[in-house]
């Protein structure tokens, strides 16, 4: 295709864990498409899954319209599915196979003129390895976790948030009730940011994030104390890829046909169970689980998503291929999807949001709280 040649036909997918804000993205992107630029818009059906067996349909106004407010994704998702790497029955035996060529050759098939990937850090890496086959993508910055570099926030992370934090709003009152150690499991797998905002925003008083080694000693001496100054509960936040000092990351199972296998889980209950053998005090865990990725996105999150969607096409219309939006300040900025896969976006352990809550007396689990 010449560049001078007009974008006529492009094609939207949805990649790995749902979250809050996908609809609003796919309907910014639709939308402009349609309406603005006389673009067909196809949706591929349930991420990659739909890409490597050709599930795809048209999208028309009608489709995209009043789904702002829905969350989860009306083209449905998977987070298994990896055209370079995908587990498929050879001559009666499991194999793992690379179709991403017969991928590609599907979207030359369709005539689609670009594709648009909405996804996080596994998505954008298949992303920008179909950009490297030569096919025109985009991609859109999506996660929970908040880890994925070159952009401030990703779209969900504030949903998960308000979520997180009104569940620790709620632990609050039963763990004051019953004179408790309240342990709540958030998700975020290898970055804290999910477990610090909340657990800041719901007051927590003991953080437990991948990036800050915790000693269980501490955790357990911080309760007591608490305990014996007349604050008979805890509030404890821990995030599912927090370890203690020496250890290991809890995992809860291995799935092997997923572009990352390992899925993490356990730690909540490995934590509360700690404190109550070495203080006495009872401890519960509750794992918040799916319930963080679900619901309708809070406004912020709306935004954003129009922005990152409203975005996306114009990265199309301009021909921007191997780009994604990304929110710098204020601004939403093109990067480069090699650059926004580069690395995981980890805390700093030295965050001025840390600082601010050590301050306050949070508990990080690496020293003694002050206050």
């Amino acid at each position: 295709m010449a560049k001078t040649d007009k974008i006529k036909r492009i094609a939207i997918l949805t990649g790995g864990g749902d979250c809050p804000g996908l609809n609003a993205v796919i309907r910014a992107i639709a939308k402009p498409a349609i309406f603005q630029h006389d673009i067909d818009v196809y949706g591929i059906e349930d991420g990659f899954h739909g890409l490597i067996y050709r599930k795809a349909h048209q999208l028309r106004a009608e489709d995209v319209s009043g789904i702002l407010t829905r969350g989860g994704t009306i083209l449905g998702s998977s987070n298994k599915d990896n055209p370079f790497d995908h587990e498929m029955i050879v001559d009666g035996a499991s194999k793992r196979v690379d179709v991403s060529g017969e991928c590609a050759e599907y979207i030359r098939e369709m005539g689609w003129d670009a594709l648009i990937c909405i996804g996080g850090d596994g998505t954008q890496a298949m992303t920008q390895k179909f950009h490297e086959l030569g096919v025109n993508v985009v991609g859109v910055p999506k996660t929970i976790d908040n880890d994925l570099s070159a952009t401030d926030v990703t779209f969900g992370f504030q949903s998960a948030v308000d979520v997180a934090t009104e569940a620790l709003d709620r632990l609050h009152t039963t763990a004051m009730s019953h004179h408790r150690v309240q342990v709540a499991e958030m998700m975020g797998r290898y970055a804290g940011w999910l477990t610090l905002y909340s657990g800041v925003g719901g007051g927590a008083d003991v953080i437990l994030i991948p990036e800050i080694e915790f000693d269980m000693d501490i955790v357990a001496e911080y309760c007591l104390s608490r305990s014996r100054h007349g604050k008979r509960f805890t509030i404890v936040a821990v995030a599912e890829g927090a370890r203690p000092k020496g250890g290991k990351m809890v995992v809860a199972k291995f799935l092997q046909d997923s572009p990352d296998p390992i899925r993490l889980g356990g730690i909540g209950k490995v934590v509360a169970e700690t404190i109550a053998e070495r203080t006495g005090l009872e401890a519960r865990a509750t794992v918040l689980g799916h319930l963080q990725r679900g619901g309708s996105p809070v406004p912020y999150d709306r935004v954003l998503a129009t922005r990152f969607g409203h975005a996306a096409i114009e990265l199309v219309v301009e021909r921007k291929f191997g780009t994604m939006p990304a929110l710098q300040g204020d601004r939403i900025v093109p990067v480069l999807l090699a650059d926004a896969i580069d690395r995981l976006k980890l805390v700093p352990p030295d965050h001025s949001l840390i600082r601010a809550a050590r301050q306050l007396g949070t508990c990080f689990g690496d020293e003694p709280a002050v206050g």
